[in-house]
């Protein structure tokens, strides 16, 4: 396999997840913020009650780093060898906290345009957002857009060449999903990061700054 050039992880002035990212990925799921037992694990979704390892290991997105790395299921410890396999991680905001509940609007409206600027630098094929509570206020704070309607799925809304996707947020406390929901939903992001560019009904760039 083709070595990877792995960009330096931005440092943060407090403990938090690094970003995994780099130029020509495929894929970024963008996680609400960390949680604080995932930063004391160093790992994404590090919890054994997230859904996301086990949705994702059982979704067709993840099949060819199963073959590659001949897994049978993905845990915490694969987050950052997925740069291989063009699969980033990275957070709306980087400030870890117990839950999200405990974020406010303001915290939101600092952090969305530096997301913003990270997507920008690396353009990503396709960035997925976890959950409507953190792109949301992404949308209106980074992106200057009314994010009233928004739902699951893929969105017409575009970073540049980036198109986004939500899925569900696969915390537990997340409880109207299952494990199975989850990887339906991970299906439909693997078939819409192989779609092309432009999304049903045209595609609204978002402004440039």
């Amino acid at each position: 396999m083709k070595k990877t050039k792995v960009v330096p992880p931005h440092r943060y002035p407090f403990p938090t997840l690094p970003d995994y990212l780099r130029p020509g990925l495929r894929l970024v799921f963008v996680g609400i913020n960390p949680g604080l037992y995932s930063v004391e694990r160093g790992h994404y979704f590090a919890r054994r009650t997230s859904r996301f390892w086990p949705a994702f290991s059982r979704s067709r997105l993840s099949a060819p780093m199963r073959r590659a790395l001949r897994l049978l299921a993905l845990g915490p410890e694969q987050d950052a060898s997925l740069l291989r396999f063009g699969i980033g991680f990275t957070d709306v905001v980087k400030v870890p906290s117990r839950n999200a509940a405990e974020l406010s609007p303001h915290v939101f409206r600092e952090w969305s345009p530096r997301l913003l600027r990270r997507l920008r630098k690396y353009e990503p094929r396709v960035a997925c957002f976890h959950g409507l509570t953190g792109f949301r206020p992404f949308v209106r704070f980074a992106l200057d857009e009314d994010p009233a309607g928004i739902q699951l799925g893929p969105q017409r809304l575009t970073v540049g060449r980036t198109r986004l996707f939500v899925a569900p947020n696969p915390s537990p406390a997340n409880a109207h999903f299952t494990v199975e929901d989850q990887v339906h939903w991970y299906d439909r992001l693997a078939k819409f990061v192989r779609s092309p560019k432009t999304p049903p009904g045209g595609e609204i760039r978002a402004r440039p700054y």
